[in-house]
């Protein structure tokens, strides 16, 4: 027997199956009896609330959060839209930048001309890049969260085995609109600080084009004391480079890519952390409002602490990687103004002490993805490349970036002389070689058929 409420009587033992279906908003008759079609419609009802608009692959809304990624970059400071006359700056600005760096790399000039974006139109065109970024972290999240209800259905009987099956696309979408809150902070954040569509080091504009955000530029120039054109120009010469970089190395961004999602897909999620944002009680009611809720509760507590062996493995390629492509861009930029910009040392420096502090790329990719990096040898980097220029030339230290094999390693960053000379040691390729050559493959592969 119940009370006119529904709710069972104290007095009767409480099933086991009726207790978890009410957790889920599910009424049940006597003796945990329920209506098959009321329970359809009821999971269908749940799903409908996330579902419009999500991604089928991460179970994220990108158009809820696109749209929220851009309201919270509104409040964090005014974002007016470019001007033509700043168009005109940066179109000027880059071809001064071309002629400089056409001496300076083997890299020939890009396929469209510079772009001056505001905030709002840096979350717009880096989007995609983050979708791919951030899929393996949904993914984990869903399984956690999967797991955790689990435990909470392992006294179902066995004829009601496929129930947690049809839970499946309701957890993944909940765990999209969960994660998709932090990601529209997080890009917001950074959207703020970037001075450049590829200050991060990732190539995550979709086109070969260098683009400047001069919002972020005229706060980057305060107290520098360096007239606005030569900021601009300093900035515009960087970005110009390492877009040349990734147009030019057709494999660089995607391995890069691929090694992200592969430290992704190892992401241990904190059950414990998880367990204590979500209450079984309340999936009943789990609205996309209540997701925003629980997000906001795990800022900083979705990952366990501890990398497995291969997580450190791929961050000290990833991060060497990086301060490849920074130290190369230090060293073109530091020949291309040798001549030209008598303070291209401030502006160089202001670059360093920026870095140092920790680039704009390394808070967002905490809290995003859970990896701690920080391009920390970019100057011995830099030193390699200055080597190899003096050996071999432009042409020659350039040539290197024809395949990966040929890459300066972390050793090779402690012997750079070694390395010149042809006399260092190179590893085998190794198991995790062979996945990201996979990844770099299917990459192709997606991309030729779309």
């Amino acid at each position: 027997m119940s009370d006119s409420t529904g709710a069972p009587r104290d007095d009767q033992p409480n099933d086991p199956l009726s207790e978890i279906l009410r957790q889920l908003g599910i009424p049940t008759g006597p003796g945990g009896q329920m209506d098959l079609n009321q329970l359809m419609a009821r999971l269908q009802q749940q799903m409908g609330a996330f579902s419009q608009q999500t991604s089928e692959g991460s179970g994220v809304n990108w158009e809820r959060t696109r749209h929220a990624a851009r309201q919270v970059a509104a409040s964090l400071g005014p974002d007016p839209s470019t001007t033509s006359q700043q168009q005109r700056e940066v179109a000027d600005a880059e071809r001064l930048a071309n002629l400089w760096l056409d001496e300076a790399c083997d890299f020939g000039e890009l396929p469209r001309g510079a772009a001056a974006l505001s905030r709002a139109e840096w979350i717009e065109q880096t989007m995609p890049a983050w979708e791919k970024m951030t899929e393996p972290i949904v993914s984990n999240i869903a399984s956690a969260m999967g797991n955790m209800m689990g435990g909470q259905m392992g006294q179902m009987p066995a004829e009601l085995g496929a129930f947690g099956a049809m839970m499946q696309p309701m957890l993944r979408q909940a765990a999209g609109a969960m994660y998709s809150m932090q990601l529209a902070q997080a890009i917001a954040k950074l959207s703020t600080q970037v001075v450049t569509g590829s200050e991060t080091g990732f190539h995550l504009m979709e086109q070969a084009r260098a683009s400047i955000l001069p919002t972020n530029v005229a706060a980057f120039s305060e107290g520098l004391e360096v007239a606005d054109q030569d900021v601009l120009l300093y900035l515009l010469l960087r970005e110009t480079a390492r877009q040349r970089l990734f147009h030019q190395v057709g494999w660089l961004a995607p391995q890069m890519l691929a090694m992200v999602e592969h430290y992704a897909r190892e992401i241990t999620i904190d059950a414990s952390a998880l367990e204590s944002a979500i209450d079984i009680d309340d999936m009943g009611e789990m609205t996309p409002e209540k997701m925003q809720q629980i997000s906001e509760k795990l800022q900083g507590n979705l990952f366990e602490p501890t990398q497995t062996a291969e997580q450190v493995e791929i961050l000290g390629r990833l991060e060497t990687v990086l301060a490849l492509v920074e130290g190369w861009v230090d060293e073109v930029v530091a020949q291309a103004t040798a001549r030209w910009m008598p303070n291209s040392s401030q502006l160089a420096e202001a670059v360093r002490r920026r870095r140092a502090a920790g680039g704009p790329a390394e808070e967002v990719l905490k809290s995003l993805v859970g990896l701690e990096l920080r391009p920390r040898r970019v100057r011995d980097a830099a030193n390699l490349w200055a080597a190899l220029t003096a050996d071999r030339g432009v042409g020659g230290r350039d040539a290197v970036w024809q395949h990966p094999d040929m890459m300066p390693t972390a050793d090779d960053l402690d012997d750079p002389l070694g390395y010149v000379s042809g006399e260092s040691t190179r590893p085998e390729a190794d198991d995790l070689d062979a996945e990201l050559a996979k990844l770099l493959e299917q990459e192709g592969r997606s991309g030729e058929e779309s």
